[in-house]
């Protein structure tokens, strides 16, 4: 059974992990990413656990505006106690754990937790081929982002929660 909390410091190393399993060093966060993450933003940063192993993450700073940029993935604010936007700046699933929900679970997760702080929308940036993906949790496609990270093409991804 799959069980999703709130991450802790002792998490670090198995993120590290799954992060770069699932992501190209250029994109991946770093861990002095994630600990700052860890240590910043705890309330918008869980994980998925499988018998007592981490098989899955999301994570995100709350936003004023509506759109992801560059600067997040260095540059983190604690978040507002409400408003704002709940940015995803990653979603990721240990490989061997794929296509079994685990994803979905978590977005879920991240999503009844912005709706309870009154944050105005989600808001994150996929490649092409997760497009369909976040659209079918009841995100809409607003184009391509200004964002380089990694040195791919990034999508705007936005939910509206109110």
């Amino acid at each position: 059974m799959v069980k999703i909390r709130n991450v802790k410091m002792e998490d670090l190393s198995e993120l590290v992990v799954i992060e770069q399993l699932c992501f190209t060093k250029e994109e991946a966060a770093t861990k002095k990413a994630f600990e700052k993450r860890i240590q910043v933003i705890p309330e918008s940063f869980f994980v998925a656990e499988e018998e007592g192993e981490i098989i899955g993450l999301v994570n995100g700073p709350v936003i004023e505006k509506a759109y992801i940029t560059d600067d997040l993935f260095s540059d983190l604010k604690a978040n507002p106690a409400s408003g704002g936007h709940q940015s995803i700046l990653g979603l990721a699933v240990s490989p061997h754990f794929q296509k079994r929900g685990v994803a979905s679970a978590l977005l879920l997760q991240i999503e009844k937790e912005a709706k309870a702080k009154g944050r105005e929308t989600i808001t994150l940036t996929c490649k092409a081929d997760l497009i369909r993906f976040y659209e079918n949790h009841g995100y809409l496609n607003k184009g391509v982002s200004t964002s380089e990270h990694g040195g791919v093409i990034w999508y705007n991804m936005i939910k509206n929660l109110q």
